[in-house]
């Protein structure tokens, strides 16, 4: 019993210790890279976004992936777009500084629903929508739910079909419980993100290299973070119960133009079945030899470029 009780009071302490570390992490991260753009509500939260370019343009709408942030898709990309395009980045819902109230808003089409609100909002007609990996699943739900209020898809490594595990680096967010997700993420999560930042930003960009700015002008920082943890580990389980039904939707309700643009040695999501499969239901298909799954980062000429070929094809 004496033992007992020396081992809770450690463990207990321990997660004090690591509550304390989070906080800094998180304080230091927000600092380090604050909201860069404006707040709006919708039903379930609100979006965390940035809106430049000709107003005269084209709106072509940038959605991140898994435990990103729009500084994903603004590190070089936006830059590529913004004078010929309205631009617009936004974090995902529960994602960057965007939030969702409950978490069942992680399911894919919750999210599609807050982010056509959003846009609705803004006055937003016949978008582009840009998706990269899980948003480009998220960009699939907005053109089945919304079919006639989409433009193009212009899919940047997208995750299209159901996967019964997620890639090896994030295994670690597979946590079914909220209560634990919760107390993962407010205490041992960000310790742990920051002594491994290194080696999971190098699996992510892997067989590229990841920018030496990436943490800060990338936003990977902002993983730091609680809510990160949170956020991208109900993502998962959104994602997990959203995707079997939406696939089954496909062959008779996606009707938006557009393609998917893969790096052909992309080590996260298979370019075979996420990507060339898609041809099925009438997207184009092209690859970058050489590349991995961060192509909006590393690669955003050759994304521009597709870009602009998949937004002439909008209805």
């Amino acid at each position: 019993m004496f033992v007992l009780f020396w081992l809770l009071i450690s463990v207990f302490a321990l997660l004090v210790a690591c509550w304390l570390w989070t906080r800094k992490l998180a304080a230091s991260a927000e600092k380090t890279v604050p909201p860069a753009g404006q707040f709006l509500p919708v039903r379930g939260g609100k979006i965390h976004y940035t809106d430049q370019g000709s107003r005269d343009g084209q709106a072509v709408v940038l959605i991140h992936g898994l435990a990103g942030t729009m500084h994903n898709c603004t590190y070089a990309l936006a830059e590529q777009l913004s004078s010929e395009f309205r631009v617009i980045a936004i974090d995902r819902p529960g994602s960057g500084y965007s939030t969702r109230d409950r978490d069942v808003l992680a399911a894919l089409p919750a999210q599609a629903s807050m982010i056509g609100e959003f846009l609705d909002k803004l006055g937003v007609e016949k978008p582009v929508l840009v998706g990269h990996s899980l948003g480009g699943a998220l960009s699939l739900a907005m053109a089945l739910e919304r079919r006639d209020g989409i433009g193009a898809l212009a899919l940047l490594c997208p995750l299209t079909a159901f996967i019964p595990a997620p890639p090896a680096v994030f295994k670690p967010l597979v946590v079914r419980s909220a209560f634990l997700r919760r107390l993962i993420g407010h205490t041992v999560a960000a310790p742990v993100a920051k002594l491994t930042s290194d080696t999971v930003v190098a699996q992510v960009f892997a067989p590229e290299k990841a920018p030496a700015d990436f943490m800060t002008r990338g936003g990977g920082i902002l993983g730091l973070r609680p809510s990160s943890f949170i956020g991208a580990s109900t993502d998962l389980e959104g994602v997990s119960s959203s995707m079997p039904g939406q696939v089954e939707r496909y062959a008779d309700e996606l009707k938006v133009p557009g393609g998917i643009l893969f790096g052909a040695n992309d080590r996260l999501l298979s370019p075979d079945l996420h990507g060339r499969s898609m041809q099925a239901y009438g997207l184009q298909y092209e690859e970058l030899p050489g590349r991995g799954h961060m192509i909006p980062v590393t690669a955003p000429e050759a994304c521009a470029d597709f870009i602009r070929r998949m937004a002439a094809l909008a209805r």
